[in-house]
């Protein structure tokens, strides 16, 4: 089984893998169909990697919208053609710098 830290390391690369393969902007974006499966299957690993941590460990941690992360894959698994674009450009734009900085507070504070 994987340690929180582990599962938060995983968020933290698949944030960045995202980051890597991203458009400048949500028309590009649209009209790239490999780079929308890229996004989605790295947005996946970051709600598997949320749904995987410990009760304890999300609840130490409530800065962080984990429900709101699980359900996002949730439906990037389950909804996959029920997946619109637009949120998941604000998913890019909006929420993954902030949560990319919320889990490296998290570690550092680990860390010492």
């Amino acid at each position: 089984m994987r340690s929180d830290r582990e599962r938060l390391l995983d968020i933290l690369e698949a944030i960045d893998k995202i980051g890597q393969r991203t458009s400048r902007d949500i028309d590009a974006f649209a009209d790239d169909e490999m780079q929308q499966v890229w996004v989605i299957h790295h947005l996946q690993i970051v709600g598997e990697a949320a749904y995987g941590l410990t009760q304890r460990f999300k609840a130490d941690h409530q800065q962080v919208p984990w429900d709101q992360i699980i359900g996002m894959r949730h439906v990037l698994v389950h909804g996959y053609f029920e997946i619109d674009l637009d949120i998941v450009w604000a998913v890019i734009e909006k929420d993954l710098p902030p949560l990319k900085g919320a889990i490296e507070a998290i570690l550092r504070q680990s860390e010492g």
